[in-house]
């Protein structure tokens, strides 16, 4: 006697995609029951249907993250969060946990059974991620497998010359500690960020190519390589990166960003900045490093002229206008900013700022983060501020018309507003601000000073030499005629206390006060050559030279200076 059941849930979406056939459908489903197994695990062991487009039409239906489980990052797993009972009755499988969730893996996106259950066995809110239903089987074998042992599963890789040296216990605290830290990607990663934290270096970059796997890190500036780990680890190091900084570890199509922070001892830590990006072939995730000792070396260690400095200072004593920062993108306008508004924040003051992201957290500072999403962009937290009595208020950058506008009305207005644009020198940054709409008296009446810099390497003490230069080369170069013959000129040698001769950063700056006569040229809608010429002629360097500046006093070479400026 032929059974006739009515079609719902996954049976009835997989006849609505076409995947299978009605009578199938409920064929599938009678034997699936009398046989005590989900729907899904029938379907894929008597091969009715492919166990990958089950899965991503069954996350896609029910609205359920989909996981490719050869992209586990196994050190993640939480070991005893669930019986091996619990997992092996209910065919699921714990992935990782964060805070009070416990993310399992299932195949079978309508078994809520087995979500009460492991809520109540382990105490946890569940969330279920879609996986393939043999992917999941091998999983769970393995699972058992390497709990039992407690070893790593490499495979086929060949570590050889691959340097997975264990760092220092107390350095890992913030690095989801415990067994797990004993895998050779763990102890891999956390390597890796250790060695760019004491290397000085900026910026990481993990990147995965066909054949190969790359980092490189951004030391004084410069790209560098510093391992070649195998590719067959791309998947582990992209996803322990991922569960690092609390990243959605199922979404590979889409770019996401995240922060870690790393304990390094007991007094300091630091936060790393992070995004991924998917490429063809797989995700490139960079890091920015973000110290908040850099904040706090004070205008000194910048590498201001005492002129400069004077200048800096003076407008921050000011009680209103605006003191903006220009360059581009890893010029050191955060660190410049961060300086000044330390040197600022006393108990009698209120300061604001309105970041995209927070980079450094100051303490008795109100820092907000921007999301344009949630409707909180920079014009939206600017008019937020000026109703909360603010002295100080510092905007991430100005990008369009009404923030550069409430920026501009709150500097006169009684406030101190800091900001950054991307422009190239002082004098662009005030034909910008024209070019955006903002009144040509509004800019000649609000902005205070405008700071243009760079970042140059410094040559490593240790090793740099003198070096012959023709008069006529450094006529050429831009060097004033009256002082050559009483400077020497060095370039970089290279030693083991440097990297190719280079130590270090320092500033190169175009500091510019708005004078009576540049107030004139504004209102009279002068271009940016105008400007940069009566800047020029108030006694004001430009960046040009401020770099042959610091060439002359023997801090950089004559190369760096070429690399960051130009004529």
């Amino acid at each position: 006697m032929n059974e006739a059941v009515s079609l719902t849930g996954l049976a009835r979406q997989l006849v609505l995609a076409n995947l299978l056939d009605e009578k199938t459908a409920q064929q599938a489903t009678i034997q699936a029951q009398r046989n005590h197994l989900s729907l899904v695990t029938y379907l894929v062991q008597n091969k009715l249907i492919k166990s990958r487009p089950l899965a991503e039409l069954a996350a896609d239906q029910f609205g359920i993250a989909y996981f490719d489980l050869t992209a586990l990052d196994k050190e993640s797993q939480p070991k005893e969060a669930v019986s091996e009972k619990l997992i092996r009755q209910h065919r699921v499988l714990p992935l990782w946990k964060r805070g009070n969730k416990l993310f399992i893996a299932a195949s079978d996106p309508t078994n809520q059974q087995a979500i009460t259950d492991v809520q109540f066995s382990t105490g946890l809110n569940a969330e279920v991620i879609l996986v393939e239903d043999d992917k999941l089987g091998e999983a769970i074998d393995k699972f058992f497998d390497n709990a039992s042992n407690g070893m790593e599963d490499l495979g086929d890789v060949d570590l050889d010359g691959f340097d997975i040296e264990n760092p220092d216990e107390e350095k890992q605290d913030s690095a989801n500690g415990g067994d797990a830290d004993d895998a050779p990607v763990v102890r891999f990663v956390n390597k890796m960020l250790l060695d760019a934290i004491k290397g000085g270096s900026s910026d990481l970059h993990f990147e995965p190519y066909e054949k190969t796997y790359r980092v490189r890190f951004r030391t004084d500036g410069i790209l560098h390589e510093v391992a070649r780990p195998p590719i067959q680890l791309a998947p582990r190091i992209s996803a322990r990166l991922k569960v690092m900084a609390s990243l959605d570890i199922s979404e590979r199509r889409k770019p996401q960003d995240g922060r870690i922070k790393m304990r390094i001892s007991k007094n300091k830590a630091i936060d790393f900045r992070v995004n991924t990006l998917p490429t063809l072939w797989g995700e490139k995730i960079v890091m920015r490093i973000l110290d908040p000792t850099s904040a706090q070396m004070g205008i000194d260690a910048l590498g201001y002229e005492e002129a400069q400095k004077e200048l800096y200072m003076n407008a921050l004593k000011q009680p209103q206008g605006m003191i903006l920062v220009t360059g581009p993108t890893g010029s050191g306008k955060t660190v410049s900013l961060y300086t000044g508004l330390n040197i600022l924040n006393t108990p009698d003051v209120n300061i604001s700022t309105a970041e995209d992201p927070v980079e450094i957290n100051l303490e008795g500072i109100n820092q907000v983060n921007v999301n344009p999403k949630q409707g909180m962009d920079f014009t939206a937290a600017l008019r937020a501020f000026l109703r909360q009595d603010p002295d100080i208020i510092m905007v991430g950058e100005i990008r369009d018309l009404d923030t550069a506008s409430i920026a501009v009305k709150a500097a006169q207005t009684g406030h101190m507003v800091m900001s950054t644009l991307h422009t190239n020198s002082a004098a662009e940054t005030l034909t910008r601000l024209r070019n955006m709409g903002v009144p040509s008296f509004n800019i000649a009446t609000s902005v205070n000073l405008i700071i243009a810099q760079r970042l140059a390497r410094k040559l490593c003490n240790s090793c740099k030499k003198e070096v012959d230069v023709p008069k006529d080369v450094l006529l050429a170069e831009g060097f004033p005629a009256d002082k050559i013959g009483t400077f020497k000129i060095y370039g970089p040698v290279g030693c083991e206390n440097c990297k190719g001769g280079y130590k270090g950063r320092v500033g190169i700056y175009e500091v510019v006060k708005n004078t009576p006569s540049l107030q004139r040229i504004i209102m009279e809608e002068g271009n940016s050559i105008d400007i940069a010429t009566q800047m020029r002629e108030d006694g004001f360097n430009d960046l040009r030279a401020s770099g042959l500046l610091k060439a002359m006093q023997g801090v950089t070479s004559l190369e760096e200076v070429n690399r960051v400026t130009k004529d």
